[in-house]
């Protein structure tokens, strides 16, 4: 049946294909969805192309959702695939998904829209705006303290890196709850545990301090004063943060799906950290409020923000960050945006001010991120984005019989996401999948002790301990301890 459902999710692409150089947007189209680009190529290798029905099948994600934007305009949006595996339910381009941590950074807009109303400040004691709930003080804020530029652009030494959600039928916890890691709240306590500036490190605790924030000041439910600041003044007709999401746009939600393409039970969880992970959107939406965030910074201040707020908004606060979205590149190179991982939601978004380029893109299924990747190199190439391209590797020539040192399970124990990257060998190749989020896929050596997913790009460095053995796996400043073969 869910083989059935993509083939009728794809009947659209299909039909306005057809129309071929009639329609430059659906020509533009028909070539991305028939050449995906990984994110490494292989030196002296011949270019690898995918169509995109094809590695939908392959990371078991139902559908898919891409809007594209070229010269500041909205060129085209289509959805791809089915809201749910096993139905004809199509994905449109009005679909709502799951923004996940994209949240973070159109809720970042709204709290700067409250600093340029003079109820908040980017740089003093985030407790001064605080009432139903402080940060605790500890020897860590004695000097430096928590501030919202700090909390924005993740260096406010807070602790709670994600939230997993909570599924149908559970209690949902309070924002102060969330925050003291209280039940029926599933994570820990929000606490700072390092010097506030000190050192960068992604924290949706913070956010959700930041959400406290703005519900305190303004005496509102955070979806209300979001709504109200941004999602209005831009134009998000289809976004709404609220949690849980309200049964009158239940039926226009994609349903979140498991790494091995079965429906999430209670088709999503639910996110009270509603700042951090809880915008529900479509990708032409999250395009709105990119390019309302660029005119902003431009010279005739278009955008929902004041030109200064713009500017700061998108200047390297402690890299890579600033206030709220993610930065990179140089020149017209220079963009900006953020990416999202919910259960059963994957999505990314992507804007480059100085060409009014960009796209998002959002999925429901658990190892999307991949599929995303390949399909924003589609869109780059077709575009002509600059400096947006894959890496270009020349493999490291290993010897076959020292393979089997590297074959074995790595774990990363005692976190809320646990992780496990198996290494295996096939031959004289060597293979990685990594729990409910890399298929297995072939890795090369690009250095001693290091390997590239040729999937994903995903770098792994390998640890030796006494004798040289390898005893351990690093992956994005993540340590996991090697269990055997």
């Amino acid at each position: 049946m869910r083989r059935v459902a993509l083939v009728v999710g794809f009947a659209g692409l299909s039909a306005c294909s057809s129309s071929g150089s009639s329609d430059p947007a659906a020509a533009a189209v028909e070539r991305i969805a028939a050449g995906l680009r990984p994110p490494v190529a292989l030196a002296n290798a011949p270019p690898v192309r995918y169509p995109l029905a094809e590695r939908m099948a392959r990371y078991q994600v139902p559908g898919i959702s891409i809007a594209v934007v070229d010269s500041g305009r909205l060129v085209w949006a289509r959805g791809f695939g089915v809201k749910e595996a096993g139905t004809a339910d199509s994905v449109t381009e009005t679909t709502l998904f799951q923004a996940a941590s994209i949240s973070k950074a159109v809720a970042a807009t709204a709290m700067l829209k409250l600093v340029e109303a003079g109820k908040l400040n980017l740089d003093e004691n985030v407790n001064s705006f605080l009432t139903s709930w402080k940060v605790p003080e500890s020897r860590f804020t004695s000097l430096h303290k928590v501030t919202l530029r700090r909390i924005a652009s993740h260096n406010a030494g807070l602790t709670v890196h994600g939230f997993p959600g909570y599924r149908a039928g559970d209690s949902l916890p309070t924002v102060v709850q969330i925050l003291d890691g209280k039940k029926p709240a599933n994570t820990g306590p929000v606490r700072v545990d390092t010097t506030p500036g000190a050192i960068w490190r992604y924290a949706g605790g913070g956010t959700t301090v930041m959400q406290l924030a703005m519900m305190d000041v303004t005496g509102e439910p955070f979806a209300a004063v979001a709504k109200r600041l941004v999602l209005d003044p831009i134009g998000m007709a289809n976004s709404t943060f609220e949690q849980p999401l309200p049964e009158s746009l239940r039926g226009q939600a994609a349903a979140a799906h498991e790494a091995a393409g079965t429906m999430t039970p209670g088709r999503w969880h639910t996110y009270p950290e509603q700042a951090a992970a809880g915008l529900w959107t479509t990708p032409t939406d999250l395009l709105k409020w990119a390019m309302s965030i660029a005119a902003s910074r431009g010279p005739a201040t278009t955008g929902v923000l004041s030109r200064d707020m713009a500017i700061q908004m998108l200047t390297v606060q402690m890299a890579p960050t600033g206030l709220g979205p993610f930065l990179d590149g140089k020149g017209k190179g220079f963009h900006f945006g953020h990416g999202g991982s919910n259960q059963g939601f994957k999505c990314e978004l992507i804007y480059f001010p100085a060409t009014g380029q960009g796209a998002a893109v959002m999925t429901n299924g658990d190892l999307g991120s991949t599929l995303i990747q390949e399909v924003l190199f589609a869109i780059a190439a077709e575009y002509g984005w600059v400096d947006y391209a894959p890496k270009t590797l020349t493999p490291l020539a290993m010897d076959t019989t020292a393979l089997d040192g590297y074959v074995g399970h790595y774990s990363l124990i005692g976190q809320a996401f646990p992780l496990e990257i198996t290494i295996t060998r096939e031959g004289s190749k060597l293979f990685g999948e990594a729990s409910a989020q890399m298929k297995k896929g072939e890795v090369v050596f690009t250095a001693p002790n290091k390997i590239v997913s040729l999937d994903s790009g995903t770098e792994l460095t390998f640890l030796p301990g006494k004798g040289g053995v390898i005893e351990q796996v690093e992956v994005g400043g993540l340590k996991l301890i090697r269990k055997g073969k």
